[in-house]
């Protein structure tokens, strides 16, 4: 909002009405419209999360017993892939098209999908259905991410941030109870002519047809919304039918041009992202830590999960209620830098009880940096890049999780094998102390120094930033 009371840049469709409402839900939410967006995103995220373990179920029936892991195996890659090859290019879509509608068509899209799923009779079949369903996805999330600055006052965005980051994960645990609940029905109206027919009887598929409903009621919360007008934005016939080759080529490099003039753009992606090659490792060595080196079993990495989730949470939390008192991107950095810290201190310690509160202390961290870093590209980024600018993000974050999951393992087997050979009672002297070296400890150590780094490299971009007002400046004139 400029000091004239008009619209500014970064959020052309916030009135100044809107700005000084005090009800209960703009407190809340920074404004109706925003309130109403969010319904429509819980729905979704209850009907995506539905769709993972219903899809996940059927996967491994069709695989069958011998091959049902490799199914599944197979089923997720066609929700993987296409986010690092097409992520951007939809990005540009987006950009192009009236984002209110491609939030419309991506839920009907996903709707009727699901609605299929049920009479899917083969693995390919299953990979082409989830094939598409992630193409509607990756040009949904950015339009939703590119919408949310347009109807969310500056003060507030933070807070929708949060409100975001509780819809998208927080709405798992009543998904999966839903999915045992469908199950349980699936089997008791099994037998039935209107359940054969619908495939009810089928574990999971009552699920499919739930997962439909919700992504239906999204579309309609969405078609209900009035959205503002993009600023700046220029109709042409490729609104239409979308760009051509060339163009989106072209969109795409005024894009690089945007990021490369923006240090906390880039900030951002290299905390986030690259930090995520670090903290991606938790995933497929947690478990294994905790019961090789800290001793503790299963009992122990539930506990360990636990805590991690209520320190994501702590920090949601702490960084929506404190949002106005932080200096956003000194505190984005730090953050970053405390969640690498946080688990090479989880990584060296014997016991679970200092574990734990490391690991408390890591998740706090990164749901702070996640609330922080999209904060900073709604603030920063303007309206007409924000499509392509979120799509390369969520296609950076995926590359590197995948990368995190993929060589995490393999390292832990190298350095497996290298401390054999350099330490053959196990341990290491150091400063004095013997210190227990297996390879799952240098792999974590490692991922804790990348995430450290991370915040390093961002701290630098951030420091050699000039007024943020001069960098949009010359962002801007970059296209």
């Amino acid at each position: 909002m400029t000091a004239d009371g008009q619209l500014d840049a970064y959020h052309p469709g916030v009135s100044p009405a809107e700005e000084a409402s005090v009800g209960f839900v703009e407190r809340i939410f920074g404004s109706r419209r925003f309130f109403r967006l969010w319904l429509g995103m819980v729905c979704s995220a209850i009907g995506d999360w539905l769709g993972f373990l219903a899809t996940a179920d059927l996967a491994a029936r069709l695989g069958g017993e011998r091959s049902g892991a490799l199914a599944v195996g197979f089923v997720f890659m066609a929700r993987i892939v296409p986010g690092l090859l097409l992520g951007p290019f939809m990005g540009v879509l987006v950009d192009r098209w009236d984002r209110k509608r491609v939030m419309i068509t991506c839920d009907i899209g996903r709707a009727l999908v699901l609605l299929s799923l049920p009479f899917v009779g083969s693995v390919p079949g299953l990979i082409v259905a989830s094939l598409v369903l992630e193409l509607f996805t990756l040009a949904w999330a950015p339009a939703k991410e590119a919408t949310v600055p347009n109807i969310v006052p500056t003060s507030h965005l933070a807070a929708a941030n949060s409100l975001s980051i509780f819809a998208g994960y927080g709405t798992f645990p009543i998904a999966a109870a839903l999915f045992g609940a469908f199950a349980k029905f699936g089997e008791a109206v099994e037998g039935g002519w209107f359940a054969d027919t619908l495939r009810f009887g089928q574990e999971g598929s009552l699920g499919f047809y739930v997962d439909a409903a919700t992504f239906l009621v999204a579309a309609s919360i969405a078609l209900s919304l009035d959205l503002p007008r993009r600023a700046g934005r220029v109709e042409s016939a490729d609104d239409n039918r979308g760009p051509s080759i060339g163009v989106a080529l072209t969109d795409l490099a005024d894009a690089m041009r945007f990021i490369r003039a923006s240090p906390v753009i880039r900030a951002v992606n290299i905390g986030l992202a690259t930090g995520l090659i670090g903290g991606g490792m938790l995933v497929p060595l947690g478990k294994i830590f905790i019961e090789r080196v800290l001793g503790a079993g299963s009992a122990g990495f539930g506990l360990f999960l636990t805590v991690l989730g209520v320190g994501v949470a702590a920090g949601v939390v702490g960084v929506s209620l404190g949002q106005r008192f932080l200096p956003k991107e000194r505190t984005f950095v730090l953050v970053v830098l405390g969640s690498g810290l946080c688990l090479f201190g989880a990584a060296s310690v014997t016991t679970l009880t200092p574990a734990a509160v490391l690991i408390f202390g890591l998740g706090a961290c990164a749901g702070t940096a996640y609330v922080l870093g999209f904060t900073l590209l709604h603030e920063t980024v303007t309206d007409e890049f924000r499509g392509r600018i979120f799509a390369a993000l969520n296609t950076l974050v995926r590359l590197c999780l995948v990368v995190s999951f993929a060589v995490g393992p393999f390292l832990t087997q190298l350095f497996d094998g290298l401390s054999a050979r350099l330490f053959p009672t196990g341990k290491a002297t150091l400063f004095g102390l013997e210190v227990f070296v297996p390879g799952i400890r240098v792999t974590l150590w490692l991922a804790a120094v990348i995430m450290i780094l991370a915040g390093v490299l961002a701290a630098r971009t951030v420091g050699r930033r000039g007024p943020r007002a001069a960098s949009i400046d010359k962002a801007s004139g970059a296209t």
